[in-house]
């Protein structure tokens, strides 16, 4: 009688998706007389909504026993194919290939066509995504598709088209790709399909939006996904990568205090799940936000974090050694993660950091370099934020080229879309930048309100490094002002240009200060080191300084 009421409370709570309700009750029904096979799938789903994964596979394997034995192969198929899956999932793939092939031997002495030959697709269609081949997935996923409409599997055809969607973004062919995966999500926003295939398809799409920065539709997406978690307090799957989505949105949007509690709360629950390799999105997250603050210990042991979680922690330990000042660290890691990577998006993900380090060391023919192949990228994937990316760091390079015309358009058009976004860190980057380009042109009141405008936000967001950069700027710029002021009118034959050089660096400045006090390369700032050791005839910085100090320059 004790089991038959455990029984009766975990089919209610599973009806009204009260997971852990449903799974402690199931349980202890369980316990008392062993559960059908149609209640072990209730007791497998249950466990997965709460992150047991291994109690899942367990319930489902004694299903499959229990449906082979009663002659109900079909059912048995799909109990292996789940548990194949959730083992793919997690990298399990030996165990995940075994169930996969005790039902591909169920289904071959089937006699006609079933549903069953379309999810048995599944398992090939992700690994020919997951191996790069977006034409071989897309074929296969559009053969499940078929099976699906003629059998009416709606839990199918979804996970199908949302794969046929997943692999055409990646393709390039961004908006049928886009067109698929929305067809994939009316689906699951009618509430047509079971638990988990729900989440997996909110995930796959919000995951497929962002490979291709389509972050509107990824906000639109993880917002539903939010609602739907909340409507299940006890679930512990999915939620941990909805927390980690949020977390990039908050961020994208200033709000880095809270993003940062998402992203906290998401590794939580992946540590509950025991998925440690997508605990290492949350502390990528966690470490992203803390060097953003100028939290440098901080970032480096969320970096470290995620490293050891199996994840990769570029480019964003790149930018921690550069702002650091580790210059050499930077240049090395960036350059490497670059070079054994080669699929195009992975490599747009890097290329804007590449961009910002070299052009940071003076190496501005490689920073030229990576914002070209940025804007090729960009070029099959016109219908996301990857533009405005490209755009920006072109404008970056434009400004250290001595181009402060060109860039200055380039900023102020990547400046209005990441307003347009309210991407309130973003923007400001790019009125710092259109700052330092509008002092180039001889503008210094536009300059002025720009600089000031970005520190304002800055400062607001808490980004220390930044503001300290602004306020560098705006130091250096004064000293320049100051130099040009006060160097006599002819030294030497030095030019008005080499005198101010010579001053700056009579001041203690490097080449790269001198670089961005008068917004111009570091290598025009030694090109003019040449001129001026010529035309003095000394050979060392320190000759040239004591110049300068002999002949009141200083």
């Amino acid at each position: 009688m004790a089991g038959s009421g455990d029984l009766e409370r975990g089919r209610a709570a599973y009806a009204v998706r009260a997971w852990a309700d449903a799974h402690k009750a199931l349980e202890l029904a369980d316990r008392a007389t062993p559960l059908s096979a149609e209640d072990l799938e209730l007791l497998a789903t249950s466990a997965h909504m709460t992150g047991r994964h291994e109690d899942m596979v367990s319930a489902l394997a004694r299903a499959y026993g229990s449906y082979v034995e009663a002659g109900r192969a079909l059912n048995a198929v799909r109990c292996a194919v789940w548990a194949g899956l959730d083992l793919a999932f997690r990298g399990e793939m030996g165990r995940a290939t075994g169930w996969f092939g005790r039902a591909h031997r169920l289904v071959a002495v089937e006699e006609g066509a079933c549903a069953e030959e379309g999810w048995l697709l599944m398992p090939a269609v992700m690994g020919q995504r997951a191996g790069g081949d977006y034409a071989g997935a897309y074929a296969t996923a559009g053969r499940a598709v078929v099976i699906a409409e003629r059998f009416g599997d709606a839990d199918l055809l979804a996970l199908a088209l949302q794969e046929q969607g997943h692999s055409r973004v990646r393709e390039g062919r961004v908006e049928e790709g886009l067109r698929l995966l929305d067809e994939a999500m009316v689906a699951v926003t009618a509430n047509d399909l079971s638990p988990i295939v729900t989440g997996v398809i909110y995930c796959e799409v919000i995951d497929a939006c962002r490979a291709v920065y389509e972050l509107r539709r990824a906000q639109e997406w993880t917002e539903a996904l939010a609602a739907w978690c909340r409507q299940q307090p006890g679930m512990v799957a999915f939620t941990g990568q909805c927390l980690v989505y949020r977390a990039e949105i908050m961020e994208l949007h200033g709000a880095w205090r809270d993003a940062l509690v998402e992203a906290e709360r998401a590794g939580e629950r992946f540590r509950q799940e025991k998925r440690q390799g997508a605990s290492a999105q949350s502390s990528y997250r966690q470490a992203e936000i803390h060097r953003l603050q100028g939290a440098f210990a901080a970032a480096e042991e969320a970096y470290r974090d995620a490293s050891r979680c199996g994840g990769d922690p570029q480019p964003g330990l790149a930018l921690l050694r550069l702002a650091e000042g580790n210059e050499g660290a930077a240049v090395a890691a960036i350059r490497r993660a670059i070079e054994e990577t080669t699929e195009p998006l992975e490599r747009a993900r890097l290329l804007p950091a590449c961009v910002e380090i070299m052009l940071a060391v003076g190496e501005t023919q490689a920073a030229r370099s990576a914002c070209d192949e940025l804007g090729g990228v960009a070029e099959n994937y016109r219908t996301g934020v990857l533009p405005v990316i490209a755009t920006a760091t072109r404008g970056m390079v434009q400004l250290a080229a001595g181009d402060a015309r060109s860039a200055l358009i380039a900023l102020r058009k990547a400046a209005q879309a990441w307003r347009e976004l309210d991407a309130p860190y973003e923007t400001a980057r790019m009125r710092m930048f259109m700052g330092t380009a509008c002092r180039a042109l001889a503008d210094d009141e536009t300059a002025a309100l720009e600089l000031e405008a970005a520190r304002a936000v800055f400062e607001r967001l808490g980004a220390a490094p930044d503001v300290e950069r602004v306020d560098s700027i705006t130091r250096d710029a004064a000293a320049a002002e100051e130099a040009s002021g006060h160097v006599p009118g002819s030294v030497l034959g030095l030019t008005p240009r080499e005198q101010v050089v010579l001053r700056l660096v009579a001041a203690g400045k490097h080449n790269r200060e001198i670089a961005s006090a008068l917004v111009i390369s570091e290598h025009t700032v030694a090109r003019h080191m040449q001129n001026i050791f010529a035309k003095l005839d000394v050979s060392s910085r320190t000759a040239a300084s004591a110049y300068a100090h002999e002949h009141h320059l200083v």
